[in-house]
């Protein structure tokens, strides 16, 4: 008889759903999630936890759960288990949603609320059963979104304090059908590093071109150039992406601006080809202010991901606990990788890890502001995480 994770979890799906709903309705921007952060580690306290040390990479939070032979297994039986916690600044669209955000321009609109909470129901089964051997770090991180928590945790000891074999993380995805996972070893998610491009030529007067440097038309041709760094200096059979979002210059119809603006993001799997891109997007914006004789100039963000590497042996781990959820034939492992990043990237290249995607159903597309987490795809994740650590740490299954 198939395992039916509604079922089993039947008595904690309310009271989860009720917990989901309320971070919904109180979104916190990344390393602002003071609420949220307070409410996790007051659980995992009541949850009975050995340890819960919070402020970790500003507000980051992890929990310690011993197994039922207590703390002495060493780094090799333990793992950490992460979610992430922040909303995004996103005017939530469904006013009639009775669990919509209370805050103004900000919406869990990435299913972050369902992530935690799906983690947090997990540890509470965990604390009451303490069915494995060794240790589980529970990990709730901040500032997923642009703002390199799980780099923010690490730079602040994550590793040498909670010292484990493996890392693993999980995320909803909308179209993938409800009581499925998908996963696949090598590239998961992409590398991505947002740019600024600034232009400062010699304003003037629209009939007098020849008086003036145009940053306009310097860009015009910088964007067009920038766009065969893709077709002419990446291998065709390697993806990559590289987007102008935004240009902006000028401000009326008879006056030659002095500066410009161009803004935008490049998108790769590879190390090799990202730092192609990088390093020819320099040379383009070089060489455009030597031609249009003014100063170019780019800047890439501090906080650019790496690409999300799955490791081949954590795959085969979280695939065996997947199928122990949900069958081997609802669970995509070569599913295709996604142009979207994540910066599980910095924990998966610290440590061997996996990530892996769960069905979210027909729901709105992830950062678009009619998103709603699918409640009931919180039995399925915290089946999973159950299912991880009796795969890894030899608990029975739920």
């Amino acid at each position: 008889m198939p395992f039916d994770p509604a079922a089993a979890l039947a008595n904690l799906l309310p009271e989860l759903t009720e917990w989901r709903r309320d971070i919904h309705r109180h979104p916190e921007l990344g390393y602002q999630e003071t609420r949220t952060s307070g409410l996790v580690a007051e659980r995992l306290r009541a949850f009975g936890f050995d340890a819960v040390e919070t402020g970790i990479g500003g507000t980051g939070v992890v929990g310690v759960l011993h197994g039922k032979t207590g703390p002495d297994k060493g780094p090799d039986k333990a793992i950490l288990l992460r979610a992430d916690m922040d909303a995004l600044p996103i005017e939530e669209q469904d006013q009639e949603r009775p669990h919509r955000s209370t805050v103004p321009g900000t919406m869990h609109a990435c299913g972050h609320d369902g992530h935690t909470t799906a983690l947090l129901g997990a540890a509470k089964r965990m604390a009451e059963m303490r069915d494995f051997e060794g240790t589980v770090y529970f990990c709730f991180q901040p500032a997923e979104e642009g703002g390199a928590g799980a780099k923010a945790m690490i730079e602040d000891g994550l590793f040498e304090r909670f010292p484990c074999a493996y890392v693993f993380g999980a995320h909803n995805w909308p179209g993938l059908p409800l009581g499925t996972f998908a996963v696949r070893p090598g590239a998961m998610l992409a590398a991505s590093d947002k740019f600024t491009i600034r232009l400062e030529g010699r304003g003037g007067h629209a009939a007098k071109p020849d008086n003036s440097r145009d940053p306009i038309v310097a860009g015009a041709h910088l964007v067009t150039q920038a766009q065969a760094l893709v077709s002419r200096r990446v291998d065709p059979l390697e993806p990559a992406v590289l987007s102008i979002t935004a240009f902006h210059a000028g401000s009326t119809f008879n006056v030659i601006p002095e500066t410009a603006e161009i803004k935008g993001t490049i998108r790769s799997f590879g190390d090799a080809t990202h730092q192609t891109l990088i390093d020819g997007l320099r040379r383009v914006v070089a060489q455009t202010g030597e031609n249009f004789e003014m100063t170019a100039e780019i800047e890439f963000s501090a906080n650019g991901y790496p690409s999300t590497l799955n490791h081949p042996e954590a795959v085969a781990l979280s695939r065996k606990a997947a199928i122990a959820v949900v069958g081997e034939d609802k669970l995509n492992d070569d599913f295709p990788p996604t142009m979207g990043a994540e910066d599980f990237a910095f924990m998966s290249r610290a440590k061997p890890g996996c990530f892996v995607f769960f069905g979210n159903g027909d729901s709105a597309a992830l950062h678009h502001p009619m998103y709603d987490f699918n409640d009931d795809a919180l039995a399925h994740a915290v089946a999973y995480w159950e299912s991880l650590v009796a795969e890894i740490l030899g608990a029975k299954a739920a």
